[in-house]
């Protein structure tokens, strides 16, 4: 009986299909644990650092784990004024935005029945709330505590795997390097660097559009600009949807702080911005070499949100990065032999 064509392909198939299942069953395990694995890479460099400092490799990983730690919860209270100004100022937000779709209604003629099923649409919306409040709700104590347990539990995975990634980095390296043999020596430790060389051009290439964003900001006159800065210099590390949510928030921001067409300046310059940076500044300052496909980004993308939800938006693209570095240290190895046999 002949093969049929497709049979060499089945089983790579099927390996993916039952591993992204497994992936998804036990998100509460994988999911923190990747996350780890992929901030163990782009922290290595700091833990060598350390250990060139003279750091024994115990310390070297406690000590980028301590700095990594201190870096998040420094963000986590910067940006804890605009969560609390985003709650406070919700119901006056959507009276805002209520009237600014009711002058928009108003200026288009000719179109009354779509102009009323808007109107029916937003007084029977039930975000509308009564007059001295709001029907947003806040997470009770009751439900806080049914959620930490698992919470705790997930942050113990990430900081235990992230720390003991650190510490053993290099075994984790010389053991998978035996175990599959067709990695070429020293591909793991290339990808790594790789990945990181990328992330530090890309956090630097954001910090300095993140700069640009918040002084544009606070020339306009938008209240807080200097937070809503902090967060284009964040949400751009999650390509396409990051840009599209803060725009969307920037609208918003802009219906509430600016009347008319002044409305729209906050989010049109960042996006005006934003694209600027995406298509012509960072493919010049990374290189072709470090340049990814936007097709296998949006793939990889859509691919891990849908797997992890946020934990797979933020790690979609170091794992890309981190694939398509050891394709290439796969691909060199080939080609090399190769070339000296046509030299000789």
């Amino acid at each position: 009986m002949p093969d049929h064509p497709l049979r060499p392909f089945m089983l790579p198939i099927l390996t993916a299909i039952a591993v992204a299942t497994a992936f998804y069953v036990a998100s509460e395990i994988f999911a923190p644990v990747t996350l780890a694995l992929v901030f163990g890479v782009v922290l290595a460099p700091i833990s060598r650092v350390f250990v060139r400092f003279g750091l024994p490799n115990v310390l070297a990983a406690f000590a980028t784990l301590a700095l990594f730690l201190t870096v998040v919860a420094t963000l986590f209270t910067a940006l804890s004024p605009i969560v609390d100004l985003a709650i406070n100022s919700a119901p006056d937000v959507w009276e805002e935005m209520k009237t600014f779709v009711n002058d928009i209604q108003s200026a288009i003629e000719g179109i009354d029945q779509v102009a009323s099923d808007v109107s029916a649409a937003v007084s029977s919306s039930g975000m509308a709330g009564s007059a001295g409040g709001s029907n947003f709700v806040m997470p009770s104590l009751t439900d806080l505590l049914a959620f930490a347990p698992t919470i705790g539990a997930q942050l113990l995975i990430f900081v235990g795997t992230l720390y003991f990634f650190l510490l053993g980095r290099e075994d984790i390296y010389d053991k998978a390097a035996r175990t599959l043999p067709h990695l070429p020596e020293g591909a793991l430790e290339t990808a790594e660097q790789d990945v990181s060389r990328y992330f530090l051009t890309i956090t630097v290439i954001y910090a300095i559009f993140a700069t640009i964003v918040t002084g544009y900001l606070h020339l306009i006159g938008l209240p807080a600009a200097l937070l809503w800065g902090s967060l284009a210099f964040l949400l751009n590390f999650i390509l396409y949807l990051g840009p599209i949510l803060l725009a969307c928030s920037l609208l918003i921001a802009g219906v509430v702080a600016f009347d008319g067409i002044y409305a729209i300046l906050p989010a049109a310059g960042y996006l005006l911005m934003n694209m600027t940076e995406g298509q012509f500044v960072t493919p010049q300052l990374i290189g072709r070499s470090m340049s990814i496909n936007p097709m296998l980004v949006f793939l990889s993308l859509v691919f891990w949100l849908w797997l992890w939800g946020p934990v797979g938006a933020i790690i979609a693209i170091p794992i890309l990065v981190w694939s398509l570095a050891l394709r290439n240290e796969r691909q060199q190895e080939i080609a090399e032999p190769q070339d000296l046999q046509k030299a000789a």
